[in-house]
């Protein structure tokens, strides 16, 4: 399977999202003689294979088998580092004018919350260079890409950029680092775009890394630079009906007297 193209049906060795609340959700590789556990029963994933995605498995309760997204597989994948959500995902693709075609660059992988949204934003043409300094969470990561069918759109690296820089020059559209130092990385990226130009992001989680990165990008050429902080608000929407009360003969005479 792949996570950039639908699979109506589901096969041994898929990648299913098992959704039992907006909050309770778990990701699943469907291998023959497993049973998947839950408050509402066993699963066994046999009883999976050769249903439709979206499909509703009923025991004493119920659960959906959801095909995979990166949205889905930000919620649900096995953190090795701390991650991007949704919500700052989502700014950084825009900002850096992420589309179909555009050549990336990233350090580091960490978990590959952010790698799996580039990949579907550069598909099918383009490529992302994605570079982590501990060894095993790339190799970690190069599996889960060759799992997930997308491989062939990424490149994972094992290198320390902050002090090797990248390998490739002046070939990226983006940059995008999410690093503890990325001021040690700001010389390296600039030599990584395209001669033309390009985007750097930053993603950090504290000012005093902002402040010092803005500042280092300023030395190195880089203009308009902004500082965004994305914040989510949700809400729950319900449909509730009310009963209009009886005020009797008073109120509608008060109605006839003001019109």
């Amino acid at each position: 399977m792949s996570f950039l193209k639908y699979n109506s049906t589901i096969c041994e060795g898929d990648t299913v999202i098992l959704y039992l609340g907006h909050n309770n959700m778990h990701s699943i590789v469907v291998t023959a003689g497993k049973v998947h556990q839950t408050k509402f029963g066993a699963f066994p994933h046999s009883d999976m294979v050769g249903k439709q995605f979206g499909s509703k498995v009923c025991k004493k309760g119920y659960l959906f088998l959801l095909h995979p997204t990166p949205e889905l597989w930000t919620i649900n994948l096995p953190h090795r580092t701390q991650i991007l959500y949704s919500t700052d995902i989502s700014m950084v693709l825009m900002q850096l004018d992420i589309k179909p075609g555009s050549v990336v660059m990233e350090s580091g992988t960490g978990s590959a919350s952010m790698s799996h949204a580039l990949i579907r934003s550069i598909a099918p043409t383009g490529h992302l260079y994605t570079y982590e300094f501990h060894e095993e969470r790339s190799k970690q990561a190069r599996k889960e890409f060759i799992d997930h069918n997308v491989d062939h759109l990424v490149t994972v690296t094992h290198r320390n950029v902050t002090a090797d820089g990248f390998l490739e020059e002046n070939i990226a559209d983006a940059v995008f680092l999410d690093l503890p130092s990325p001021w040690d990385a700001i010389k390296f990226s600039k030599k990584a775009l395209k001669r033309e130009g390009g985007r750097l992001c930053s993603f950090s989680p504290c000012i005093e890394q902002v402040q010092k990165t803005c500042g280092v990008m300023r030395d190195n050429g880089f203009r308009d630079i902004q500082v965004m902080e994305c914040l989510l608000k949700t809400f729950d929407v319900k449909t509730v009906s009310y009963q209009m009360p009886d005020f009797g003969e008073k109120v509608r005479f008060l109605s006839t007297t003001f019109r």
